[in-house]
């Protein structure tokens, strides 16, 4: 048999089963990675929501103590009023038990008056105050005209008299003044201070 040539070089032969290996190795390789990612994305997300859970509580409890604390606001509003009134019952009840006791009439009045002054004054530091209404001149976002009487000395306009007391809170009309305003006389004859039997719109 006739020999090859010394100088003719030897083909290498490729393994398949090593370059399968190393494509199987690679393939692992991701797989891992992969699933460490999907790992830590479920890590996050467990983290995420305990968090909403938490929040979500919270919440719920912040809710319930503001709709507590509103019921309590409501229940409670008028708290402070009512402990200025007080001491108004008080001077009511002494006033009262002073008259029994001394079966004075005038001890009563006096007992009465005192205590209508204190509640004036507690009304005022709520600022409530009266409508100024007998010499002033008639407005209608103050005083409700109940009548007209005629009169040469006052001027027309003019409020004379007064049957119930108005207020205001703050800035604002709580009850207008009810009252009597003159205007001029027209008929002689007539006597002053008759008063007109139909209420008057000013």
């Amino acid at each position: 048999m006739p020999t090859p040539p010394a100088d003719q070089p030897e083909t290498a032969s490729a393994d398949p089963a090593a370059g399968k290996s190393d494509e199987n190795s690679q393939q692992n390789e991701e797989v891992t990675k992969l699933n460490d990612q999907l790992l830590e994305k479920n890590e996050e997300l467990h983290a995420l929501n305990d968090k909403y859970l938490r929040l979500a509580a919270e919440f719920d409890n912040y809710k319930r103590r503001v709709q507590r604390d509103q019921r309590d606001t409501i229940r409670f509003a008028n708290e402070k009023l009512f402990k200025d009134l007080l001491p108004t019952l008080d001077n009511l009840e002494r006033a009262l038990q002073s008259g029994r006791e001394q079966g004075r009439i005038e001890g009563l009045l006096e007992g009465v008056d005192l205590t209508y002054k204190h509640f004036l004054d507690t009304l005022q530091k709520m600022g409530i105050k009266q409508v100024s209404s007998v010499g002033e001149v008639f407005d209608p976002a103050q005083h409700q005209a109940m009548g007209q009487v005629e009169s040469m000395t006052i001027p027309e306009n003019v409020v004379v008299d007064e049957y119930q007391k108005g207020y205001f809170l703050h800035d604002r009309i709580l009850r207008p003044a009810m009252v009597t305003v003159a205007k001029t006389k027209t008929e002689p004859g007539n006597g002053e201070g008759q008063e007109s039997k139909e209420g008057v719109e000013t």
